[in-house]
């Protein structure tokens, strides 16, 4: 195995040494993403987040993965190597897996899925999340018979049902409460005034029923007003729907909302996590002359924050120029990438050792 290097200083002649390195600089490694795996010991990586060639969709620099003659070959060969990302990964690491689709005689392989299930099937990963990637302003699409394809799929699995997670780290700008009439209201307007109302004047619920929603709907207020909480809604016996569903065999709301006459939806004081629709822009902002696949920075970095502790290591098997490397150092990581291709490899090495050195 060979080892691609930055400047001087950004060699590393060996992975093992490299994990116990303590700068937070990239590694490049050249080779095949399954022999040069095979070199890590289990168990010792946090967070892979990553994007492979797709199948029979683009022409690379090297022969590799995606460049099966069966697409099923090509699931076959990704699995494997997914496999080996299994093993170094630790009992609380991630992976994060952008894939894209292909038609063959107009049909629509379903590879994104197709993939996922083999993993889940067959390799014992644990499918969190199936985020889709809305690809803001996507290129054109000349077809007359079908829509426009403007998503891909990414994928969130875990190895363990005990993963590391930091919620907090994701979660978008909380909304302020503010006082309005000498009323404190919170970051959407919500009073409380309407649910008092509606509970006195409920048919639904008992009068000790209408007693304890009064007292827990004061709880709630002053909780805002302490600004521990940020907002929340109430579900209120005969009034609001049950979320999700009215059956109490399958839903604890609907069993609170039958045993109390109500329940609160609370939001975090901290703000809101992140929907599993990402609206991020495709276009190669970096002008990487010679690599075609669109992968933005903004695709990493929920992964990289949510699933990596600072002090981890990410890895990227097919790092091809560098971006998951590169917003993991920005976000004060260690990592890893792996490729096939020395064009690549370089082109990854020039540009994250420009915004390192």
């Amino acid at each position: 195995m060979r080892v691609n290097s930055l400047p001087e200083q950004m060699y590393r002649p060996n992975i093992k040494e490299y994990l116990i390195d303590e700068s937070t600089r990239p590694c490049f490694l050249q080779g095949d993403a399954l022999e040069v795996l095979k070199d890590f010991p289990d168990n010792s990586l946090d967070c892979c987040m990553t994007s492979p060639p797709y199948w029979s969709q683009r022409v690379y620099s090297e022969v590799g993965i995606g460049t099966e003659g069966n697409y099923k070959d090509y699931i076959s060969s990704l699995a494997a190597i997914m496999l080996e990302v299994q093993r170094v990964l630790k009992p609380t690491g991630s992976l994060w897996l952008n894939i894209g689709d292909v038609y063959v005689s107009k049909q629509l392989l379903g590879i994104p899925w197709r993939v996922a299930l083999e993993l889940i099937d067959n390799h014992g990963w644990i499918l969190r999340n199936s985020v889709i990637w809305h690809k803001v302003k996507g290129g054109p699409d000349n077809s007359y018979d079908k829509l426009r394809n403007v998503h891909e799929n990414i994928f969130h699995f875990v190895k363990s049902a005990k993963y590391y997670y930091d919620t907090d780290s994701i979660r978008s700008n909380p909304q302020t409460t503010k006082v309005v009439n000498g009323a404190v209201v919170s970051s959407s307007g919500v009073s409380g005034i309407r649910y008092k109302r509606q509970i006195e004047l409920s048919t639904a619920l008992s009068e000790q029923e209408k007693k304890s929603a009064i007292q827990a709907l004061e709880s709630i207020l002053e909780q805002v007003r302490s600004e521990k909480l940020a907002d929340f809604r109430m579900i209120i016996r005969g009034h609001q729907r049950t979320t999700h569903s009215d059956s109490e065999k399958v839903s604890g709301r609907a069993r609170e909302l039958n045993e109390k006459g109500f329940y609160f939806l609370k939001y975090h004081p901290n703000g809101s996590k992140p929907k599993d629709v990402w609206d991020i822009l495709p276009e190669d902002t970096q002008k990487r002359n010679g690599h075609y696949a669109a992968y933005p920075e903004d695709l990493c970095k929920i992964p990289i924050l949510a699933t990596c502790p600072k002090d981890g290591i990410v890895l990227d098997p097919f790092c091809g120029t560098g971006t998951t490397m590169l917003v993991a150092f920005r976000l004060g990581r260690k990592s890893v990438g792996i490729d096939i291709s020395d064009q690549y490899l370089a082109m990854a090495e020039k540009r994250c050792g420009s915004f390192l050195l």
